[in-house]
């Protein structure tokens, strides 16, 4: 089967697309043949050799946590799927034709693969650190980097709370916040001015690692009620940062049921074949999403 992996950390150069063994469903697992499998940014992350607790790396690696696909193998010990259903989930080595699933939920109606593979890591994260930071019913919600599919998962998932949410991005994604209900703003030069006058925020979010963590904590008045996913350098400053996935079975239940009742949409913004998985990580690294990235196999 082809995968792409890499044997050395490094940029997007290392990626390698291989013939390799096909891989096999143990005890509690399935293996699906992959439809599709999302673009995250712990994936160019651990190809660069970031130290993040949550996903030691041994080298040579496979690449990719979330897949969309066709059950064909069940491991000993399931019974919630047949070979032949269409399921998402999260597992390991996902940019490949065949991968192992740890978690998994059937695929919601209406969806393609391609739309499904961008949601299992991206809805258990915006769950996570919406319950990090400590956020209620009736307060606001700053959320910088808001565009990307982390993002836009938040603020779906923290509007169906009852909180309000305020999201920063370009200037080319304002009217894409705006349409899943959030206050917006830009990035530059007195956003801090422009968000205070959004309204006063309770908690906030740094989903983009671009430099803002100080700012934050000022608009918040505390550190507590900061966390980010994005920047390592975080808790010099007494923020958070969170790196340690939750219940993934849980989010993709939450996300099935959210999008079953179209309280939750996360557009594919590029696709890419499995020999592009170095733009793919080139495109998700600069930032400046709307939605998600995939690689369709």
């Amino acid at each position: 089967m082809k995968k792409v992996i890499f044997a050395e950390f490094g940029g997007p150069d290392v990626l390698q697309l291989i013939d390799a063994e096909e891989p096999h469903a143990g005890p509690g697992q399935i293996r699906v043949a992959v439809r599709a499998a999302g673009v995250n940014p712990v994936d160019w992350r651990l190809r660069e050799g970031q130290i993040l607790g949550a996903h030691p790396i041994e080298l040579p690696a496979g690449v990719g946590l979330d897949a969309a696909g066709v059950v064909d193998e069940v491991g000993e010990g399931v019974d919630d799927v047949e070979v032949g259903d269409h399921v998402f989930g999260e597992g390991s080595s996902t940019y490949a034709e065949f991968a192992v699933l740890s978690a998994w939920a059937a695929m919601p109606e209406g969806l393609t693969f391609e739309e499904a593979a961008g949601y299992p890591s991206v809805v258990e994260t915006a769950l996570r650190v919406i319950g990090e930071v400590g956020v209620q019913a009736g307060q606001t919600l700053l959320v910088s980097g808001a565009s990307g599919g982390v993002g836009s998962a938040v603020l779906q998932i923290a509007r169906e709370g009852g909180i309000t949410v305020i999201g920063t991005a370009g200037a080319a994604n304002q009217d894409y916040l705006r349409s899943l209900g959030a206050r917006t703003t830009t990035y530059g030069e007195g956003w801090v001015e422009r968000v205070r006058r959004l309204g006063a925020v309770d908690a906030a979010l740094d989903l983009a690692g671009s430099g803002v963590i100080r700012e934050l904590v000022e608009l918040t008045g505390d550190p507590q009620s900061v966390v980010s996913i994005a920047d390592l350098d975080a808790p010099k400053l007494g923020v958070r940062f969170s790196g340690v996935a939750g219940s993934v079975p849980d989010a993709l239940a939450t996300a099935a049921a959210l999008i079953a009742r179209g309280k939750l949409r996360i557009p594919v913004e590029q696709s890419y074949t499995l020999s592009e998985a170095a733009a793919a990580h080139i495109d998700s690294r600069t930032g400046h999403s709307r939605g998600r990235r995939v690689i369709v196999v």
